[in-house]
């Protein structure tokens, strides 16, 4: 008993961090649910501007992506979430009573902006909290919050636009993330050694641990002031930029139609098409609960972002081959969401094997950011294939954006991998169990 890894820090950072997370997904995607619950009626919006009021959040969402990363680890990631949750709850409410898609337009990429440091940020503190033998867990935790939010935004939104209408959505959603807000203020610390809630042995543990495994990078990697151009200059991240595109494209692109494709392909109502919905999403969580325990067990985190790739792309071709049977083509979109996010855990374990810690910080916003162009590109490109040619063809175009991602995994270096000296299987047991009683 003695030699258990003190686990305070999983409730005490991974549960804020979760939440915090969970009400930006929600605020991103409800637009998903207010388009064809009335907005496009309402805004005389077509598919093609549909595609680009979904897409252009990512334009702003890459403004904030590398000062973000560069604020948590010089300087306080719990003031930036702060301020961006305050940002983001005035965007969404102030959605709500919009009146042409100029407007929407604008707001929405306002809102990718107020959104954009979110992840590297949150990540950066993540690294700052869990070793390396425990990272791979910890960031499928917080990468729950994609499947977790969808689970809650679908039913949700659904209920609010059949019992209102989109425009509440927004302000009622909104209102939320003032309510985290107060709770992130309270609870979530930067780093162990500022924690005061934190038990003696569990510090000495974290700082020791944390302290080694810096100066194991740092003696193979030298330490430098970390300029920008530094992380342009290394290939290993630079393809992790192009794979991670490729990805958002399918990703969002599937996300944020799926409301659309389940209302076409079932021809129910919008409190219906809430609760198909969810069944992806409890998919989902599985599929980055099962992906990074695989990862984190065999340290083989290339295979496993490949194998996510691959698995995610056969089941989107899947859905169209079987779109003539409903149930079919439903589970179909169902394995899809097993897969959305199952690459994610083993892929954000790789940008601090592959570079400095300094170089890191800055190399998370930078692959986040341009990485989720794809995420303008995703919704967009949809938009316009339905138009153009119709819903087959923009799930097929999806799934070949997948694939190519898959392939550029392959070219990612040997390093990405843990090494045998370095086992991770019995402290992310021992996290497991300590996540549970939690």
């Amino acid at each position: 008993m003695d030699n258990k890894i003190p686990s305070t820090r999983w409730l005490h950072i991974i549960a804020p961090i979760l939440i915090a997370c969970i009400i930006s997904f929600m605020d991103r995607v409800n637009i998903s649910f207010a388009l064809p619950g009335g907005m496009e009626t309402d805004l005389g919006i077509t598919s093609q501007m549909a595609g680009l009021a979904s897409g252009i959040f990512f334009i702003g969402y890459l403004f904030l992506q590398v000062p973000g990363g560069r604020i948590a680890v010089n300087g306080s990631g719990k003031r930036f979430i702060a301020w961006s949750l305050a940002a983001w709850a005035i965007v969404s409410v102030t959605t709500g009573f919009v009146t042409n898609h100029y407007q929407l337009l604008f707001l929405r990429f306002v809102l990718g902006v107020s959104e954009g440091g979110m992840l590297p940020v949150v990540l950066t503190m993540v690294s700052n909290w869990f070793p390396e033998k425990e990272l791979g867990r910890a960031n499928a935790f917080v990468m729950m919050f994609a499947p977790i939010g969808g689970m809650f935004t679908a039913p949700i939104s659904g209920a609010i636009i059949n019992a209102f209408d989109w425009r509440w959505l927004f302000i009622i959603e909104g209102l939320l993330s003032l309510v985290v807000l107060a709770v992130w203020w309270l609870v979530i610390s930067d780093r162990p050694e500022e924690a005061k809630w934190l038990p003696a042995r569990e510090r000495d543990y974290l700082i020791g641990e944390l302290t080694r495994e810096r100066e194991l990078r740092r003696n193979a990697q030298p330490v430098s002031n970390a300029p920008l151009k530094d992380v342009f200059r290394h290939s290993g991240l630079m393809k992790l930029v192009l794979l991670n595109f490729f990805y958002q494209t399918g990703d969002y692109g599937y996300t944020l139609w799926l409301p659309t494709i389940l209302k076409n392909l079932t021809g129910a109502n919008m409190a219906g098409v809430g609760v198909l919905a969810i069944l992806p999403f409890v998919a989902t969580i599985l599929g980055i609960y099962v992906i990074s325990l695989l990862s984190d067990k065999t340290g083989k985190r290339r295979l496993w972002v490949m194998v996510s790739l691959f698995c995610f792309a056969a089941a989107l071709l899947s859905s169209v081959i079987l779109r003539h049977n409903i149930i079919a083509a439903y589970v179909s979109l169902v394995i899809c969401g097993f897969f959305l996010k199952a690459a994610t855990s083993p892929f954000w374990s790789i940008p601090g094997r592959i570079a400095s810690p300094e170089v890191a910080g800055g190399a998370r916003g930078v692959i986040n950011g341009l990485g989720n162009l794809g995420g303008f590109c995703g919704p967009y490109l949809v938009g316009v294939m339905i138009y153009m040619y119709g819903q087959s063809v923009a799930v097929c175009a999806l799934a070949v954006s997948l694939v190519i991602a898959g392939l550029i995994t392959c070219l990612l270096p040997k390093e990405c991998d843990l090494t045998p000296d370095k086992p991770s299987a019995p402290a992310a047991d021992a996290s497991l169990k300590d996540i549970r009683r939690a």
